[in-house]
This record gives structure tokens, C-alpha cells and sequence, in this order.
């Protein structure tokens, strides 16, 4: 039942009609979680379960679908493209809609509210496997959301800029001067922080 669907979360509609033949399909979807066929990451989504051989989505489809429109960035997608050396826990996510936190049997997911039109900046499809691929931000709208986002960074200097970027999130600066600024400076107009922005993309630019 479930084969047909491996890789993608499953939403308790789709359950519902691949179950329409039983009476009562809730008590179906109930044993099924008991066994350990489903596990439900919040109400009305689910995954394949441990005790199948199904592939289960990966991290990054599953954050796009359990809280949408989202898109994955930060220090996820910079550990995605390995801009960052630190392992990352959890996974962090931008939207639309008010910021909210998610912990599911998988790990954590997080997302912070970004305004239109600066939230569809910088995305990509990203293609995670075979079968699965999932919105992220560039790297360099990771970077920019990153000092956006962040309570307490605002960069008052080329310093301030470097040291935040290349002491703190330890990204390499031969990584840093393949960014591509110019497209960065198109987003300043809608951005947050457009100051903290405009000295970050000099900075860049320097090195």
C-alpha cells in the first residue's frame, strides 16, 4: 500500500483513501502507527515507519512538507553545500507564516518568519536523491537569512563582518569569494537589516 508512495510524507488524506475499503479507516490508521507500519510526525502527517523496508523521506522534503510554504536555510543548507564545519542538529527552515517548532520522532524542525518579497529570494530545488528533492536557499541567501534572522548580530564594520562570518560560522574565504554579490545586492531593497547587508556584501567583496 504504502511502496507506491516511499520517500514522500503521507498526509492522513491520502491515508484515507487508500483505506476507503475499510469501515473505519482512523482505527486502521491507529493499528498501523501501533505497529510501527506509520509514525506520525504531527497530526495528519506521516512517514513510513522503522519496522518497514520503505524508504523514508529525507530531512529536507520532510521540512518543506510539514510546514509550508518553507523552504530549508541557515546553518542546515550550509551544512548542506559543507560552508560550515560544525554538524548541525536539527533543521532550520524559513516561511511565510509565524515562526514555529516542530519535534518529531525524527528530529527537530524550526522555522522563522520571513516577509514577502525578501522570503523568495535566492531558492533552489535541490535534488536529495533518486527521487526526492527539496526547496533550499542558495548559499548565499543562507548566509544573508542567517545575519537576518539572528537576535543580536548587526555588522557595524568590514571587521564586525569578517570576524562574524569567517571566526564565528568558520566558513573558508575561498568558499566566500565565489558568492555571487551582485545578486545578493538585488535583495537589499526588501531585505531586513539592509545595513548589516550592505556591509556583509562589501566585505565579501574584499577579499
Amino acid at each position: 500500500m504504502l511502496l507506491k508512495y516511499e520517500g514522500q510524507p503521507i498526509t492522513h488524506q491520502l491515508l484515507i483513501s487508500l483505506l476507503k475499503s475499510y469501515n473505519r479507516p482512523n482505527d486502521k490508521i491507529k493499528a498501523l502507527k501501533n505497529d510501527g507500519v506509520l509514525e506520525s510526525l504531527k497530526r495528519g502527517v506521516y512517514i513510513p515507519g522503522r519496522t518497514t523496508n520503505i524508504l523514508r523521506p529525507e530531512p529536507g522534503l520532510v521540512a518543506n512538507h510539514l510546514y509550508g510554504p518553507s523552504y530549508v536555510s541557515m546553518d542546515s543548507a550550509l551544512a548542506y553545500y559543507s560552508l560550515i564545519p560544525e554538524r548541525v542538529y536539527g533543521l532550520t527552515s524559513m516561511t511565510t507564516k509565524p515562526s514555529k517548532e516542530f519535534k518529531t520522532a525524527i528530529g527537530l524542525y524550526t522555522y522563522t518568519h520571513l516577509p514577502l518579497p525578501y522570503y523568495a529570494f535566492g531558492l533552489r530545488i535541490v535534488k536529495l536523491n533518486k527521487d526526492q528533492q527539496a526547496i533550499i536557499a542558495s548559499p548565499e541567501k543562507a548566509l544573508v537569512d542567517k545575519v537576518v534572522t539572528t537576535s543580536g548580530i548587526l555588522l557595524r564594520s568590514m571587521s564586525s563582518a569578517r570576524d562574524y562570518v569567517i571566526e564565528n560560522l568558520r566558513m573558508e574565504e575561498s568558499e566566500l569569494k565565489s558568492f555571487d554579490t551582485q545578486m545578493m545586492s538585488t535583495w537589499l531593497a526588501n531585505a531586513p537589516k539592509r545595513e548589516s547587508l550592505e556591509i556583509l556584501i562589501k566585505m565579501i567583496e574584499k577579499l
